[in-house]
């Protein structure tokens, strides 16, 4: 059964967020989310529980325009990684929850992609938390070889983010 605080997590991620519905299905349990309103109010819209369930493994971010057409930008994040050993690679992780994005806006091209060369203090995504956009560096030299999340994706306090081969 899903915890009313894990619920409460939920809702205030989705308000953080700029996607406009979150639907979570597992084991018989339905939980739909969606925006409404000027104050983005959020609103549990269905609960439907058969059994007892975990907590909620995976949060889905794309919003209705990010599903019906992904751009090129994002697929490009999406590219296949190179097969390089991941022991010896490099993890650029978040430094806190919020909502990745690749690029500064949504015309412009992402920071990196598959091959980027980056150093030290290269700005390789931003994480939006309360609504702050906050520059994610790569803290190291070296090749980006793996994306390792989408556009407009949710991410928790240190899940990685990229795999750098360093140089």
């Amino acid at each position: 059964m899903l915890k009313i605080q894990e619920i409460r997590e939920i809702i205030k991620l989705i308000d953080q967020s700029s996607i406009d519905e979150f639907l979570y299905e597992n084991d018989g349990v339905k939980v739909k989310l969606r925006k409404r309103g000027q104050e983005g109010e959020t609103i549990v819209q269905k609960v439907v529980q058969e059994k007892e369930v975990q907590p909620v493994q995976k949060v889905i971010t794309e919003t209705p325009q990010q599903a019906a057409a992904p751009s090129e930008k994002q697929e490009a994040v999406k590219e296949e990684p190179k097969n390089v050993d991941t022991e010896n690679l490099h993890k650029i992780t978040s430094p806190m929850v919020g909502t990745f994005y690749a690029a500064p806006n949504p015309d412009a091209d992402p920071y990196v992609k598959v091959g980027s060369k980056v150093e030290e203090n290269t700005v390789v995504c931003i994480v939006e938390a309360m609504k702050l956009f906050n520059e994610i560096e790569a803290d190291v030299k070296g090749e980006i070889v793996e994306v390792l999340v989408e556009n407009g994706q949710l991410v928790e306090y240190g899940q990685p983010l990229f795999l750098v081969k360093p140089e």
